[in-house]
């Protein structure tokens, strides 16, 4: 619901071209929010853009690689000519590396020869994009964060959602580099929350279970719409029987943006996940 008060709010979200965050961005838009739609894929946002202009939204897009400062600086910049000082911060980007990702779920001999095309153990693993997935994920929240949030400690106040991930909690099987990266989000959510507090700013993290994207279907759905045996895994151990949609997080973040709803909720991470956290699998 669009009101007065929400048409003097300004978000940045990044990682805005992406499935969840461009819905993010939407739903915001809706509400009256001007949107900042951040990601290095301009072509991306550039839809998103429309997608909110069309329904009668406020947004702009802006190319930054979040993990830069000088290049997060410089869209803070625009950002503020164009929209006025970010008062909701969304730090959606992120993602993975096929080549930092494990094609096994435990050691087995082959990887310490040459391993088959397609095959990757640990100690397979391409270590500088390892490297990547980390720096990413970690530093491309940080220095949004670092940015974005000295211009809400100037306002008196603001808001900060972190996008976790159910590796936050447990490390999930292949995915080594993204999960020591969210659950390094979810310590720095905490520490950021409790660092922010007098500055009137409050910082949570959302974390989402198994939504489908672009990537996340080629591994876990088949192309005449069953399940890869990693999807139907994943939809065993999930209560509610079926991978998230996007429009499922609207509700979460609308409360945590919220400061009459949630005005004292801050440094926690909010699992979003068909009940996957609470299966013990027997």
């Amino acid at each position: 619901m669009e009101t007065s008060s929400n048409k003097d709010r300004v978000a940045v979200i990044t990682g805005a071209g992406g499935t969840l965050c461009s819905e993010m961005a939407r739903a915001l838009a809706k509400q009256g929010i001007k949107v900042a739609l951040v990601g290095r894929d301009i072509e991306k946002l550039k839809i998103v853009e429309q997608q909110i202009k069309d329904a009668g939204g406020i947004a702009i897009s802006v190319s930054a690689d979040v993990s830069n400062l000088e290049a997060v600086e410089n869209a803070r910049n625009m950002i503020t000519k164009e929209l006025g000082l970010c008062n909701i911060l969304i730090n959606g980007a992120g993602g993975n590396q096929t080549l930092a990702v494990a094609t096994i779920n435990e050691f087995d001999a082959k990887e310490l020869d040459e391993p088959e095309e397609g095959f990757r153990g640990f100690f397979n693993l391409d270590m500088p994009l390892f490297q990547n997935v980390i720096e990413v994920n970690t530093m491309g929240t940080v220095i949004p964060c670092k940015v974005f949030g000295k211009d809400m400690a100037e306002q008196g106040g603001g808001n900060i959602v972190n996008i976790a991930s159910l590796n936050s909690y447990r490390p999930l099987s292949r995915v080594a580099a993204y999960a020591m990266a969210k659950a390094g989000i979810a310590s720095f959510t905490q520490w950021l929350a409790a660092y922010l507090a007098p500055a009137n700013i409050r910082v949570n993290a959302i974390a989402p279970g198994f939504f489908l994207n672009d990537r996340s279907q080629k591994l876990l759905m088949t192309p005449d719409g069953g399940y890869t045996d990693r999807g139907a895994a994943i939809i065993r151990q999930t209560p509610m029987k079926h991978f998230g949609e996007a429009h499922e997080l609207i509700g979460c973040l609308n409360w945590l943006i919220d400061d009459a709803g949630a005005g004292f909720v801050t440094g926690i991470v909010v699992p979003v996940d068909g009940g996957f956290l609470a299966n013990v699998g027997i």
